[in-house]
Parts: C-alpha cells; structure tokens; sequence
C-alpha cells in the first residue's frame, strides 16, 4: 500500500511542478524592441497598444530610424514611423498585436510584418473614420497580404 502511495505522491508532485513550469514560461511575455523617433505621439500610443496585448517593449529613441530599417531589409516603400525587432522578425508601423502574435505562432519564411504609411484606425492611430489597411509580410520571396483590418 506504500509503495503505491509513494508513487501518487510522486505523480501528482511531478504534475504540479510541470503544469508550474509550462504556466511560468507562458507567462513570459514576448520581448519587442522599438526604434523610434523621440517624438513621435503615435509610436507611443503603438507601443502601449503592445503592452496592453501582453508585449514587454523596450523602446529605444533614436535620430533617424531609416538606417535601421535597411539593415534589416526593409523594402523602402513599406515604411512606416517606427521599426520594431520581434524574436528575429521585423514589425514596420502600426502592425496590430493580433497579426504580430500570428507570426509568431505560424513562423512563416518571412522577414517580417510591415503596415506602410500610417492609416487613421491602425493601432496607435486610432481616429475618426478608420480606413481599411493591409498588413503585409515581406522577405526573400517578395511582398504578400498578410491581413486585412478596418471598416
């Protein structure tokens, strides 16, 4: 009968401990690193829309976030005000937190996720009359529509 308790005992003390375990690293939130201009109202209200999805940001304000941009492959025409690096990834603009954690759980063969311009309705540009706009994923293979949002 011990030995039999023992091993419940044990069962349940290694389950515990792994559903601890798989609970503190989703807990872990995703790392974002921003370069931005220190001026810019609509890069913060982007980066609290992050947050508030459960992102940890780190922001880093920077003279001219261009050279940035190019080093990680940006396509000139996709740009946006700010440029985030997401687990290897680059995030150009307002890319809404719901299309940035797609990526993530898909990892797709893409350098990463942009939303050129800055469109009345995207996060952190939240306005009267939101437009509908593209958030396109780019790489090697050239540029594709990702997601749709707005009216």
């Amino acid at each position: 009968m011990r030995n039999r308790s023992t091993r419940h005992l044990f069962a349940t003390v290694t389950f515990v401990a792994g559903m601890a375990f798989a609970s503190a690293a989703a807990a872990d939130p995703v790392q974002v690193q921003v370069y931005k201009s220190p001026t810019c109202g609509c890069c913060n209200k982007w980066i609290d829309h992050l947050e508030s999805n459960g992102f940890s940001v780190h922001a880093t304000n920077v003279p001219d976030v261009t050279p940035i941009k190019a080093e990680n492959g940006l396509p000139p025409r996709l740009a946006s005000c700010h440029t985030a690096i997401v687990e290897g990834y680059l995030v150009e603009g307002h890319v809404p937190a719901e299309d940035i954690r797609r990526l993530l759980r898909e990892r797709p063969k893409v350098s990463g996720l942009a939303v050129p311009g800055m469109p009345i309705g995207s996060p952190g540009m939240e306005g009267h009359n939101p437009e509908r706009y593209q958030v396109l994923s780019f790489g090697p293979e050239g540029v594709s529509l990702f997601a749709t949002h707005g009216p």
